[in-house]
Order: structure tokens, then C-alpha cells, then sequence
């Protein structure tokens, strides 16, 4: 399949607002502040920003330069209505970026909008709730056979554009929409709930799914978050899955400028996310387990934790989209069901590399 790469950068500012469009009686229409993280993504030429390998790092300054008349600054001075949707436009338009796919503003550590090519505005919000399952049909001896339990996370992904209220979809309606939800899984026993008999991640996505979709037509996506590095996504006909690591790595870029710091060895903590997309196992009720890609991926995963990455063979420079493609090459053939690669060198700065759908993006 044709192979996409997507560069990433993300960075972040302090900022006061009011939303004045919303009612005096709601909370977000008096002054208040957060800590906003901006999100892009671009199909960049090699090249851009200087040298091939140094398009992370140029995207990164790019971005930051956009967002810092926002720092430390009232927003209302500079858009109407401070909405995160209506940000993510407001740098959009003041970002001279080639190829740029998509932005987004996180304005908390649960909630954001994504502004992609098409002009949609895809809004998201994760909640947390707290229970226990076990697996009933994993192989004998399975540690998740076992009675356990979980801090999960869901992400609700919602297509604002496609729907027909005045508002769109905002986050005070999807909150509506999952208090019932919750209230069935928060401090429960999954395998208790008619439906859930064998709640793996892939059996929970779709089960929140059938639950919220026939009121939110909108529904994209809904993440199933097992663990902080783990989880499920379903849209309702194909399922995906994630495993994430982090590699603690040195690297040097050959092809830098000289006098250039990143010639130099250097390092950082690499966050890398593999994406699988697989038919559902109907008896097992999930596509792949989570512990079969780690235990398969990692002979490769020693290659690289606490490694200088710029001496692995066959790697034509250390910079993040070439140790994307060197992964892809060493761990396709093994994990057949992998189809898209996230490497972040440093928080919502990297590449994303796919050969099959691109599927949802997730916070970082």
C-alpha cells in the first residue's frame, strides 16, 4: 500500500479567555485560563526548514512563532470567540506551512479539536472511570484471565461538521451523552454488564459505541484507553489497536549543517506508538493481544532502547522519518497486521508514518 508520512509538532502556550457566545450562568463564560497545547501535521518535502532531517525541528519553530502572540496573553484580544475550534482556524490562517493536513488545540489534558485538510472540526473528550474484568476466553494461564482492574480512559471523537444542531457538538453535550455511560462502568465489574461478558478493549469500544452512536450520529471514534500505554479505537465497522513504548536513545544527525548541534551526539526519550488493524478474533473478542506485539516486537525494541541509534545498520541518518521507515522495515514482516508507525521525539514532535487507513489521532 502507498505510504504516507506525516511530520508533527506541537507546542504549547499560557492563555486567558471568555467564551461569550455561551450563557453568563456557564463557567467558561467568565475569564479563565489554561494551558494550551497547538497540534500540526503536515506532508512536508524533504528537506524543508534546512536539511533532510531537520523538518521536525523547523515545523516546531514554525509553530511556536505562531502561537506566541498568544502567550501569556487574553485571547479575546485577538478572536471574538476563543473557542478551541475557532484557534485551531485562527493559527491556521497564519501558519505558512506546505502540505499542512491538519491542526489542533488541546486546550485541557481531556479535551481538544481537530481541524483537518477538509475544513471539518473533529472535537474530542476523554473521561476516566475506574473498574475491574477478567478475560474469560484467553489461553489458559493468560495473566488477563485473571480478576483485575484498570484505570480506563475513552476518548469520544465527534465529526462537529456533520451534524445539525445550531452549536455543533460541544463539549457540554458530550458530557450529557456519557454521564449514563459512566454511571454503568465507573466502580464495576465489566463482566457483569448484559454485553460485556468478555470486555477486552476492542468488546468495550464497540459496546460504548452501540450505546452513544443512535445519539450522536456524529460519533467517529471511540478510544478504549486499558492502560496508559495500550488501547482499542472502533468506528463502528473496523477496530484498531495501539501498543506504545518509549526509548531512552542517543542520536546524531550526519547530514546537519556543520557547526550545527545536532550534528553532535545527543539523545532523547523517544515515545513510539505501533497501530494495528486486524479482523476481530469473535472467540478471543480481540484483534491482536497486546502482550503478543510486545513480546514480538521486542528483539527490535532492544535494538533501540539505550542505543546510539545513528550506528544501526542500514539506516541512512538518525533523524525521526528515517528510524520510522528503518522500523517499519524490521518489524512489518513480523507484526503483518501493523500499518501505521508514531515517533515522537520529544512531546507531539515527530513523524507519522502509514501504509493502511490513518485511523484517529490521539492526544500527546
Amino acid at each position: 500500500m502507498t505510504e504516507h508520512l506525516l511530520y508533527a509538532a506541537s507546542a504549547g502556550f499560557e492563555s486567558a479567555r471568555r467564551v461569550g457566545a455561551l450563557p453568563d450562568s456557564h463557567r467558561s463564560s467568565r475569564l479563565h485560563g489554561h494551558s494550551f497545547l497547538a497540534e500540526i501535521r503536515a506532508r512536508l518535502p524533504e528537506g524543508w526548514g534546512g536539511f533532510a532531517g531537520g523538518e521536525v525541528d523547523a515545523l516546531a519553530a514554525r509553530l511556536a512563532a505562531a502561537v506566541a502572540p498568544l502567550d501569556y496573553n487574553e485571547l479575546n484580544r485577538e478572536l471574538d470567540t476563543p473557542t478551541d475550534e475557532n484557534l485551531a482556524r485562527w493559527l491556521r490562517a497564519r501558519l505558512e506551512v506546505p502540505g499542512l493536513d491538519s491542526i489542533g488545540i488541546q486546550s485541557t489534558q481531556h479535551e481538544g479539536v481537530d481541524v483537518d485538510g477538509a475544513d471539518h472540526a473533529h472535537v474530542w473528550r476523554r473521561y476516566v472511570f475506574q473498574s475491574a474484568h477478567r478475560l474469560p476466553n484467553v489461553p489458559a494461564g493468560h495473566k488477563c484471565g485473571r480478576m483485575h482492574g484498570h484505570g480506563f480512559e475513552v476518548i469520544l471523537h465527534a465529526d462537529q461538521d456533520l451534524g445539525a444542531r445550531a452549536m455543533g457538538v460541544d463539549y457540554d453535550h458530550l458530557d450529557a451523552l456519557w454521564a449514563p455511560i459512566h454511571a454503568q462502568l465507573d466502580h464495576a465489574c465489566l463482566n457483569d454488564l448484559p454485553g460485556l461478558e468478555n470486555p477486552t478493549s476492542e468488546m468495550l469500544s464497540s459496546w460504548i459505541w452501540e450505546r452513544l452512536e443512535p445519539q450522536l450520529p456524529e460519533l467517529s471514534w471511540v478510544t478504549v484507553y486499558e492502560t496508559g500505554s495500550c488501547g482499542a479505537h472502533f468506528d463502528g465497522r473496523h477496530y484498531r489497536i495501539w501498543k506504545e513504548l518509549t526509548l531512552d536513545s542517543a542520536v546524531r544527525l550526519s547530514r546537519a549543517p556543520e557547526g550545527d548541534a545536532r550534528r553532535r551526539i545527543h539523545g532523547h526519550t523517544y515515545t513510539l506508538r505501533l497501530h494495528l488493524h486486524a479482523p476481530l478474533d469473535e472467540l478471543r473478542g480481540w484483534t491482536v493481544d497486546f502482550g503478543d506485539v510486545k513480546s514480538v516486537f521486542d528483539p527490535i525494541f532492544r535494538r533501540l532502547d539505550h542505543q546510539p541509534l545513528h550506528e544501526l545498520p542500514g539506516l541512512a541518518d538518525a533523524d525521526t522519518a528515517s528510524l520510522a521507515r528503518w522500523i517499519r522495515a524490521q518489524a512489518a514482516p513480523l507484526l503483518p497486521q501493523l500499518d501505521r508507525i508514531d515517533l515522537y521525539q520529544t512531546r507531539g514532535s515527530g513523524v507519522i508514518l502509514s501504509w493502511g487507513e490513518l485511523g484517529p489521532a490521539l492526544p500527546v
